[in-house]
Formats: structure tokens, sequence, C-alpha cells
């Protein structure tokens, strides 16, 4: 910064011809004002004004840092107003991930009312419910629902998720409701996993008397897609393990019953994730703080009633 201000006052000594002159302009001493010029002369190993008592010449290499020297400043200010109007009107591109079933009910349909507030700004939302890479992809932020690794990502919670093993009526005429986790295991029930590089979902962490323990379910089906598997549940085909937001409704109309509630699973952390360098983002922020509460709003009206 004492660089910029030492080529400031050279700007204004050379365009105002005075010492005097330029230290009033800049709100400074004539003192200090030579000064900045002596150690910008150090600095360049060249003097950039021939000095006497009655007047003040730039030198030759003083008329060639000149030209440099104001093209220098004006980047600066126009660099300085970019960042000014970027505060006040942001622009860019947020790249967002998040689960489908989170997606696609709490994030997807709040992007246009998001938009329509801040035009310009463009919304690239990808949902999977495999694992993402939030740096390796390129990602400003994900939503992430489950347990995390050790991770440099930093964390911001918003929502705990109840979870419930839940299937069709017709699955449990066919055969029995399982009591418990080892009743799934000992009967052999056909369990609906999530299955992608890396899931964990084929090992479901219960509630037990005991603590929590790990039953490795198996089952006839799997996919990389948690709406499939609903569907899959409602046709009658196994017994699936979902937040209780993403089956609300087909609970509410008995589509879809609880099993095996004396050994419920564990809840579950709705977090988003960021690298650490996009906490301060604008455009980031402004997305996150947009898009959170209506998030935990539209679930918390989901799940009202059960």
């Amino acid at each position: 910064m004492a660089y910029v201000n030492n080529i400031k006052m050279f700007v204004r000594v050379y365009e105002l011809g005075s010492m005097s002159a330029a230290a009033r302009d800049q709100r400074t001493s004539p003192a200090v004002a030579s000064s900045r010029i002596s150690e910008l002369e150090k600095h360049l190993g060249a003097r950039l004004f021939n000095r006497t008592t009655r007047a003040l010449q730039p030198t030759e290499n003083g008329k060639v840092f000149y030209t440099g020297a104001h093209n220098i400043l004006t980047a600066i200010a126009s660099a300085e107003a970019d960042i000014i109007d970027a505060e006040k009107n942001p622009r860019g591109t947020v790249f967002v991930a998040a689960p489908l079933g989170v997606g696609r009910r709490f994030i997807a349909p709040f992007v246009p009312d998001f938009k329509a507030e801040y035009p310009q700004i463009e919304v690239r939302l990808r949902l999977s419910d495999r694992l993402v890479d939030v740096t390796a992809e390129g990602l400003d932020l994900a939503f992430h629902m489950g347990p995390l690794s050790n991770s440099t990502l930093k964390m911001r919670s918003l929502a705990t998720c109840q979870r419930i093993l839940c299937a069709s009526p017709r699955y449990i005429a066919e055969h029995g409701n399982p009591a418990d986790g080892e009743a799934l295991i000992r009967d052999d029930h056909a369990c609906l996993n999530l299955r992608y590089p890396g899931a964990q979902e084929f090992q479901w962490a219960l509630q037990t008397e005991a603590g929590v323990k790990r039953y490795g379910v198996t089952g006839p089906f799997e996919s990389d897609d948690g709406d499939v598997l609903t569907e899959w549940a409602l046709q009658g085909h196994g017994i699936i393990l979902k937040p209780v937001f993403e089956v609300a409704e087909h609970l509410r109309k008995r589509a879809l019953v609880p099993v095996a509630t004396a050994t419920p699973p564990l809840e579950t952390q709705l977090v988003c994730l960021f690298p650490p360098h996009k906490l301060k983002d604008t455009k980031v922020q402004l997305f996150t703080d947009f898009i959170t509460p209506r998030c935990k709003a539209e679930m918390a009206r989901v799940m009202q009633g059960l």
C-alpha cells in the first residue's frame, strides 16, 4: 500500500507541478510528499524530478514513468470499482450440488425466486445421491446428508433429519412386518439399498437396546437414485431406509408404513459444505442465505402431522 501511495503522490506532483500543491491535494504535508517521492526514486534507482529553489521539472525518466504510473492507478481504480459494484450488484455463476431428494424438494423450487432477486447470478444445480468431491468437481457449495469423513471443507449445519424404515402394506401382507433389525436378517427381508461408489447404506445403522448396531442387509434391487428405491417400495418390492421428509406424503396416505420400529435408524444431519475460500464469496453467501431458511421452512411444513 505504501508503494501505491508513493505512486499516487508522484502522479499528483507531476500533474500539479508543485510539491506543496500535491501535498494539499493528498491531504498531507510537503515534507511527507517530498519523502514519498524520495522513496520512489530510491526504489527505482532513478531521479524523477529536477528540483531547484524556483522550479520542479520532471526528468526524462519521470516523463516515462508517469505514463506507466497513471495506467497503474487507473487499473487499480477500475478494479476497486468492479469490487464495489460486485458487492452491490453481484454477478457470476454459483455451482451447487445436492442429493436428489433434498434438491428436488427443497432447493430447485426456490432457484427461480433467487434468480428473480439476483438476475446477474447464474445457478448451476447438480443433483445426485452419490458422494460428490466438492473441491475436485469445482463446486462452490454442496448440500450433504449423512456422515462426513475428515475434510478441510467448512460446514454449516441446516437440520437434523429423522429417518425411518418402511414398506408398502402389500409387502407386509406377503412377507410380514419385521419387529427389529435382527428380524430383517433372520427372515431374509428384501432391503432396497442406495448403492454407489463409497455408499454405506447397505449397512443400516439401527438403534438397539445395546447401542447402535450395523446390519449388513441385502435385497433383490439397488440403485444410486433414492427416488427409484421409493417407487420400488411403493410397488411392494421391499423395505427402504429413508429420511422421513422424503416419504412423508406416502406415510400420511398409508402407502408406506413403518417397519422394524423397535430398532429405528439413526438420525442424520443435513449440512452445507464450502471450500474455505468460498466463505467470503458474495454470490455464494447470497445463495446460501436465500435458500437455507426456505429449505428449512419447507422441510418443517412437509413434516407437520407426523
